[in-house]
């Protein structure tokens, strides 16, 4: 989505400045480092900061701080897990930040919008079905990677969608018509595109998967 942070009011650009500051101290700090030592890992970290940040860079607009692009934050909850997915969506930002597609002045707002808020969604989604549905390969599949990614995608635009018209950048009215109706769209592409990347993990490389465990989703079954 890419939110310049002048649309925010200046109440809001503090609020945004606060929470992507502590949001990655938090994440830094709890992010499990030793796993990293792994060399393959890594190369998972630093392949999702690369394919995101590719990703971002094609993206549609319809007004300024509305552009739409894919976001994969699922995806690399699921391999990741959430705090070493903060960070590869926090590369993947410092990269189009870096290729010219946000100003540095923007990144706080946009590590919030498009980092912390989405992974928090994912994570929450796959604590929900996790406590609620069958422990079950193909609920992991359809449910978790396919309808939670299209799930995050949208709860994530009308958040962004309440914040812009919150702070009068655009009117209820204009976001409800004219922006939201696009997620959807954006959160059927979501689901088949991250879906079919975690299903193809689990399926040749389950131990890149994080959120998978054998004994769980195929012991018994």
């Amino acid at each position: 989505m890419d939110l310049p942070v002048s649309l925010l009011t200046a109440e809001g650009q503090v609020v945004v400045f606060v929470l992507a500051a502590l949001g990655l101290f938090v994440a830094l700090l709890r992010a499990p480092w030793r796993r990293l030592a792994d060399g393959t890992q890594l190369n998972l970290l630093l392949g999702f900061a690369v394919g995101l940040m590719l990703l971002w860079s094609m993206k549609a607009g319809v007004k300024p701080g509305l552009n739409l692009h894919l976001l994969g934050a699922m995806a690399a909850t699921l391999a990741l897990g959430p705090w070493l997915a903060v960070l590869a969506l926090a590369l993947a930002l410092c990269g189009i930040t870096l290729n010219g597609s946000i100003e540095w002045g923007d990144w706080p707002s946009n590590l919030v919008l498009m980092v912390l808020l989405p992974i928090a969604i994912a994570s929450l989604v796959r604590h929900l079905v996790e406590r609620w549905l069958p422990a079950h390969f193909f609920v992991f599949v359809f449910v978790t990677s396919f309808a939670g990614s299209a799930l995050t995608v949208i709860a994530q635009g009308l958040a962004v969608s309440s914040v812009l018209a919150l702070s009068g950048a655009y009117s209820a009215d204009f976001l409800w018509s004219e922006y939201l109706p696009f997620f959807l769209l954006l959160g059927f592409s979501e689901a088949w595109i991250s879906g079919a990347v975690i299903t193809l993990m689990v399926v040749y490389r389950p131990g890149w998967v994080a959120a998978f465990d054998d004994r769980r989703y195929l012991l018994d079954k």
